[in-house]
């Protein structure tokens, strides 16, 4: 066992002990299409401004993506989860698109990529051309690169949109236009307070109501909808409204066992950040869940619900910060540092739970490893120094 000094809720100090790892996960086919949306590894020798400028490590952040091939999961690239909109710009998500989906191809793996209109600030939009033609350049040069569209929700679209039929202008042009059918992506306001009201409305069962007709609208090119309410009653909803062919991609990182689970009318698939950090016990779950054992099922995924609860709790949009804690504590980079310094935007109280739950669902690779870099990034609070 290898040991740790945490803070403690009281204000004080104790000695944490760091248990095992879960089994490697059984290989095989599985029956659900599971996407890890994956963060990126930045360079913490760059000599840049880190609040301004996006300094990738490309290799390790390429390593972590076939990280996550090597556990059967499809890489969603250049999503939220790598900063999009909170230190990644468009140029920079653009190189990581073009070598991500260069590597996949190469090794024939599973990828999708976020297109979106990031590079438009809303306050430049004006009207919905400027919208279009912003997920326009987007597209081009995902699928110039070969990649497979995520329509990612769009900031200046919520800003200059004034009805729920101007979201069916957008979507439908842009839709029509693409060579494959895309994914898209329903990204609520607990993720991005500026997408609050998208589809038109801030009730989310009429904005629903929007979306479906877009996808009705537009069938043919969409492959699935991926939403992110943190909702499981919304996302069974609309999984039992789309038509035929049409994916509901879960993105609900607090309910994700029980909708990828399913019920007698459907299941979701999975396009989840916090595949990310449990990349091992999801693995393990989802081969559970294709041999038809649901006990395993169950036994590899509600351990890591609780930390994942706790990795997105409210501001859900710094979720990013646990997401890297864990890749650093597991080995996968060598720093806790992030773009724009976001390794800041949570306390040492919540990363010391990361430990604590991480730990009891057997998430550590290695325990040593985990503790000792646990206790540097505990060290710069002052703790157990």
């Amino acid at each position: 066992m290898a040991s740790v000094i945490l803070p403690t809720r009281d204000g004080g100090l104790e000695t944490f002990e760091i248990g095992p790892a879960v089994a490697a996960a059984q290989g095989g086919a599985w029956n659900r299409t599971a996407y890890a949306a994956a963060h990126v590894v930045v360079d913490p020798y760059a000599d840049n401004d880190p609040w301004l400028d996006c300094a990738v490590d490309w290799d390790r952040t390429l390593a972590f993506r076939e990280h996550l091939w090597s556990k059967g999961f499809g890489v969603a690239e250049a999503m939220d989860t790598a900063q999009r909109g909170m230190g990644m710009d468009w140029p920079t998500s653009l190189e990581l698109i073009k070598r991500s989906v260069s590597l996949a191809k190469s090794g024939g793996h599973l990828i999708a990529c976020g297109a979106g209109t990031d590079h438009l600030a809303p306050s430049d939009a004006s009207s919905l051309d400027d919208v279009i033609g912003a997920y326009e350049k987007q597209c081009e040069a995902v699928e110039a690169a070969g990649g497979r569209i995520i329509l990612m929700a769009s900031r200046a679209l919520a800003k200059v949109a004034k009805s729920p039929e101007d979201y069916g202008t957008v979507y439908g042009r842009i839709l029509g236009s693409l060579k494959e059918p895309a994914i898209l992506h329903w990204l609520g306001e607990m993720f991005d307070p500026a997408l609050e009201g998208y589809w038109g409305d801030r009730d989310h069962m009429a904005a629903m109501d929007t979306c479906l007709g877009v996808i009705a609208d537009n069938a043919s090119k969409v492959d699935g909808i991926k939403i992110s309410l943190l909702s499981a009653e919304k996302e069974v909803s609309m999984r039992r409204r789309l038509p035929k062919g049409v994916r509901m991609y879960t993105g609900d990182d607090f309910n994700y066992p029980e909708l990828i689970a399913g019920d007698e009318q459907g299941y979701s698939h999975a396009l989840l950040g916090i595949f990310d950090p449990i990349a091992t016990a999801a693995a393990q779950a989802l081969s559970a869940l294709n041999r038809g054992d649901m006990a395993a099922y169950n036994s590899a995924f509600d351990p890591t619900v609780p930390l994942s609860r706790h990795i997105f709790k409210a501001p859900t949009r710094f979720y990013k910060t646990g997401v890297v804690f864990m890749a650093y504590l597991n080995g996968h980079q060598d720093h806790f540092t992030m773009l724009g310094g976001q390794q800041s935007t949570r306390s040492a109280q919540h990363l010391a739970d990361i430990v604590r739950l991480a730990s009891k669902a057997g998430l550590f690779d290695v325990p040593d490893r985990a503790a000792t870099r646990a206790a540097r990034v505990f060290a710069t609070y002052g703790i157990g120094i």
